[in-house]
């Protein structure tokens, strides 16, 4: 999870860019994985990745209305090249044969490292209401990392299932 930013410099401003920057980053690769594997059916892999992509876009649109509100139109200071999977899943992880638990596992992963950054960027965060924004943020994703883990514990055996190679529905990747 590279990032090329001095945590001690950030103001609230970039930290909030940051985050709204990280919740994109997840998005895109979310709907990149739904798009590469397309529904074959209600539950596959790309039900759980479409579904975690509009977690990612509705956190991201109440951080970016949070920004909106304390900094108005002021120009983005914090670019996305500044940022490389700090939440979104590894861009080589998708399968075409990947089952919904396989998909549920590589969110799980994601949402783990999300917590990971925020939890190791307070070591090097000064500015008390960027600590918090980042404490909140961090224990955002331990309730993610938590809502995929139930998910995970109620699913049933055949979404381990891996897709038919024979089947008529698999697509061309």
């Amino acid at each position: 999870m590279p990032i090329r930013l001095d945590f001690q410099k950030l103001d609230l401003m970039d930290a909030l860019d940051l985050a709204v920057l990280i919740e994109a980053e997840a998005y895109d690769r979310y709907r990149e994985f739904a798009d590469q594997l397309g529904h074959r059916f209600p539950g596959d892999a790309a039900s759980v990745f479409t579904a975690m992509a509009g977690n990612e876009a509705k956190h991201g649109k109440a951080l970016q209305e949070r920004r909106r509100q304390l900094f108005g139109d002021k120009p983005r200071r914090v670019r996305r090249d500044d940022l490389f999977d700090v939440e979104a899943p590894d861009q080589g992880a998708v399968r075409s044969r990947m089952s919904a638990r396989q998909a549920f596992e590589l969110a799980l992963t994601a949402e783990r490292r999300a917590f990971d950054f925020y939890d190791q960027a307070l070591q090097y965060v000064k500015d008390k209401t960027i600590r918090e924004l980042f404490t909140e943020l961090r224990d955002e994703e331990t309730e993610h990392v938590q809502m995929v883990q139930k998910t995970l514990a109620s699913l049933p055996a055949s979404a381990a299932h891996e897709i038919d190679e024979d089947d008529d529905d698999l697509p061309q990747l």
